[in-house]
């Protein structure tokens, strides 16, 4: 990441570290500081490769899940609100960019029913998703452990694989936007590991115990 970071000015960086990231401590184990670094990192160089705004990128990814704060169901218009709420970051851009960068953040979520409205949705979208098995398995997991505490251990794994097949599953509801992204294999590698049971619930037990 620090390599990328050179390409976003020092103000907005330092801004974005001190008075952005650290919200996230707050959140359950799937959404903290790590998870919204990881985003970060992801946007910038899916922002270079598509020939975006790597700055706008950067500043979607760092407030697409603050809205968090105020629950789940509807944390991405949340964030959208409070990103348009900063007035700092009219330090950095101009009120046409925060408009693309609000809609970016509503647009970010997996369930969105259309497609992204600008390529800044698409891509903090695509890079939301890190789409690695075991990644996916245990953020469903932890977030499980954080949002349900009275389901028992197989409650809890019933959920998980709900979710699964519900969210990456062909037919499922989560849509992948740029081409070529390494979300597609890290898909299909999923797909594979719903059907095969074993492995699958080998993995809850490892980070259900974690």
């Amino acid at each position: 990441m620090e390599n990328k970071l050179t390409r976003i000015r020092k103000t907005l960086r330092e801004y974005v570290e001190r008075s952005i990231v650290p919200q996230y401590a707050k959140f359950d184990a799937a959404h903290r500081e790590d998870h919204a670094r990881a985003v970060m990192e992801r946007s910038m160089a899916l922002a270079e490769a598509v020939g975006a705004d790597v700055e706008m990128a950067y500043a979607v990814a760092a407030y697409h899940d603050l809205g968090l704060r105020f629950g789940r169901e509807q944390h991405h218009r949340h964030s959208a609100r409070l990103l348009l709420a900063d007035g700092r970051l009219r330090e950095w851009f101009t009120e046409e960019q925060l408009a693309i960068m609000a809609g970016a953040c509503e647009d970010h979520r997996a369930s969105l029913e259309h497609e992204p409205r600008s390529i800044y949705g698409r891509i903090v979208a695509e890079a939301d998703r890190l789409i690695d098995p075991e990644t996916v398995v245990r953020r469903t997991v932890q977030y499980g452990l954080a949002h349900y505490p009275e389901l028992s251990r197989e409650g809890h794994y019933e959920r998980m694989v709900a979710h699964l097949h519900e969210k990456y599953d062909y037919g499922g509801y989560l849509r992948l936007w740029i081409p070529g992204s390494p979300n597609a294999s890290g898909l299909e590698e999923l797909r594979r590991l719903l059907r095969a049971p074993h492995r699958l619930r080998a993995l809850f037990n490892i980070f259900y115990g974690e």
